[in-house]
């Protein structure tokens, strides 16, 4: 992970993102920890899965991938290339490349476009193609995503939120591009239609080699569509592995806890499993704890945890770990 992988889509190295927050008029503004030295890397053609509990920095770390955000510190290398510190004119060749599908399909889509012009937005704005070779570039988008070329002169509302995820899918292929962030792109539908829309990203993976960053909190679904998994805690990445690796043989404290909670459809063997609950509340990414950020819901801490942070140590070529109980 430190831009040894000549394979790799996409690296991300020490990244931190920080965000000022002010409390008062008088008081001194401090710094909302979101993201905390993050390091991963995703190999071309691949789906990382990001996972955590809402509000560890899984949103964040996508948006600041596609530069959404200017990073506090860390690199980010596409495809080689440090995006880092590139200008805003300087990271248009790289927005084509890098899109996003984004989580909730009611408020991402334009209620006042129609979905022809949605879609066809992204083709115009980077003058991809001419006026005429742009719509059958549409009709061509929409049914690649499972929709019909009357859909084209509908407006959203007049779609299922499981319809519109199919327009939001759509609008970020528009580009073409080669990396595309997927923050939680199932979690607003209903469950009949999530493996539908997994189906298509799986399907346009296969057919076109896109690289995934696959943020979601269904480990279900993690676990079917992901290559390796990566487990954040409070703004950082505690554990990281191939997906087989990780539901085999988990072991970061939290991560287990996640997994305990997945529900099993056996009954013998639901009986059979023991759930890990979690004592104790999430720390404030705005003052979080000494050492170790999990230390405070941890059954194993140890005297060690609340002086030194962990850092992601390799325990296998495909399983990484932050914890002080493998040192």
């Amino acid at each position: 992970m430190s831009g040894e992988n000549d394979k790799a889509c996409l690296e991300v190295q020490d990244l931190k993102m920080y965000f000022p927050v002010k409390s008062g008029i008088f008081s001194k503004p401090k710094q909302l920890k979101a993201v905390d030295g993050v390091s991963f890397s995703i190999d071309q053609g691949t789906t990382m899965g990001l996972v955590g509990e809402s509000g560890c920095g899984k949103t964040t770390v996508g948006r600041t991938i596609l530069k959404l955000y200017q990073p506090t510190a860390g690199k980010i290398l596409f495809q080689g290339t440090d995006l880092t510190n590139l200008r805003d004119d300087q990271m248009l060749p790289y927005r084509r490349k890098m899109q996003m599908i984004f989580q909730d399909p009611y408020t991402s889509l334009d209620p006042r476009m129609t979905v022809e012009s949605i879609i066809g937005e992204p083709i115009r704005a980077m003058k991809l193609y001419g006026p005429e070779q742009c719509r059958d570039r549409v009709r061509e988008l929409i049914q690649m995503v499972g929709l019909k070329p009357d859909h084209l002169s509908r407006y959203p509302h007049e779609f299922s939120g499981g319809q519109r995820q199919r327009i939001g899918i759509a609008r970020a292929l528009a580009a073409e591009p080669e990396f595309i962030v997927c923050d939680e792109p199932i979690s607003a539908l209903d469950v009949s239609i999530q493996a539908q829309v997994i189906n298509i990203l799986e399907e346009l993976q296969e057919r076109f080699g896109f690289t995934y960053l696959f943020i979601s909190h269904d480990l279900s679904m993690v676990r079917h569509i992901s290559h390796q998994v990566g487990v954040m805690y409070l703004g950082n990445l505690i554990e990281y592995a191939q997906v087989d690796e990780l539901f085999r043989n988990m072991l970061h404290p939290y991560t287990k806890s996640l997994i305990s909670a997945v529900p099993v459809a056996d009954p013998i063997q639901a009986r059979q499993s023991r759930r890990i609950v979690l004592q104790g509340d999430v720390p404030s990414p705005i003052d979080p704890p000494s050492g170790c950020p999990f230390k405070a819901r941890c059954a194993y801490a140890k005297e060690i945890c609340g002086q030194v942070k962990p850092e992601l140590k390799k325990m296998s070529d495909s399983h990484m770990v932050a914890c002080h109980l493998f040192s």
